[in-house]
């Protein structure tokens, strides 16, 4: 099995709250960002003629320790489970101290869509393929 995929981000100040620390809801945003990233890397593309279109149905966050204002933070994401028409995906959020500084476990299940009857739809067999390769 190969690594998963990681992408490194820095924390920036308007992301903190009072207390210092990261807001709880810019995770789910880390998310994006890490999901954008690795889905680029495999060449899944949201936008022009081949775009996919996914939507959220399900996002559950699990918080281990504080992420604070101007610390890098290493995302990793693996596709865990795919099904017909949808994908869930796992997020991890690590301090510089590697595997032990685990911040976050963010679990993401996405449904492929057509857009304009809002249903369910199949993910093409190729994508399926590049969701499973890494």
């Amino acid at each position: 099995m190969s690594p998963p995929f990681t992408h490194r981000f820095r924390v920036r100040y308007s992301e903190v709250d009072p207390q210092s620390v990261v807001f709880n809801s810019r995770y789910l945003e880390y998310a994006d960002l890490i999901l954008t990233e690795y889905w680029r890397s495999i060449g899944l593309h949201f936008t022009g003629d081949d775009a996919l279109e996914f939507h959220v149905v399900k996002a559950v966050v699990e918080f281990k320790q504080p992420i604070r204002a101007d610390e890098e933070i290493d995302g990793t994401a693996v596709t865990t489970r795919i099904g017909s028409s949808s994908v869930t995906i796992e997020i991890r959020l690590y301090g510089m101290g590697g595997e032990d500084d685990l911040r976050a476990i963010i679990e993401l299940v996405y449904v492929h869509v057509d857009l304009e009857s809002g249903k369910p739809v199949p993910i093409p067999e190729d994508a399926k393929a590049r969701l499973l390769a890494k």
